[in-house]
């Protein structure tokens, strides 16, 4: 079983990928390292060079051929990653793979965000917590239609990481 984490930047899919990968025991795969490791350069580095087509269409291939694994997976995607390309649509066509919406707030996902913007390069030039919360705010609306697409939401607002992860493995 390949188990797809969606959602926006800083919903905790890598966090709770983590935590999933060792109570199963599933290799954790993050779509965007496994993309650096192909294309031996980083994402910032691949958007620089090559251009977001191209890193897109990268990312649909990669995306395709690890729905294609024969094996028990947590797929942690980038938070435009079902937004672009048919790429929901792979997720969904998988056979093998569930996926699953971590959805947080627009006020948690700000709180969270602000602390560690100069790392996430959508956001690094974002001053305040209150612009931070209308730029989240308008990017859910354009992403939201697809991330609804998920087999399973979990709200993750007010919830410990072990509380989601136990809310998660309760689906199966």
């Amino acid at each position: 079983m390949i188990l797809v984490l969606i959602g926006y930047m800083g919903s905790g899919k890598s966090s709770i990928g983590r935590r999933l990968s060792k109570k199963l025991n599933y290799d954790l795969i993050d779509l965007d390292d496994f993309i650096e490791d192909q294309e031996n350069a980083s994402v910032k580095e691949i958007f620089e060079s090559k251009g977001e087509i191209y890193f897109r269409k990268k990312e649909e291939d990669y995306l395709k051929e690890l729905l294609e694994v024969d094996k028990d997976i947590i797929l942690s995607l980038g938070g435009g990653t079902p937004c672009f390309g048919n790429n929901m649509q792979h997720i969904i066509d998988a056979e093998n793979a569930t996926s699953i919406y971590l959805k947080a707030s627009i006020p948690k996902l700000a709180n969270k965000l602000i602390k560690k913007k100069s790392k996430r390069p959508l956001i690094a030039h974002i001053e305040t917590e209150e612009a931070l919360t209308e730029f989240i705010g308008k990017h859910l609306f354009e992403r939201s239609p697809y991330y609804s697409q998920a087999e399973y939401t979990i709200i993750t607002d007010d919830k410990s990481k072990d509380e989601i992860v136990d809310d998660i493995l309760d689906l199966f």
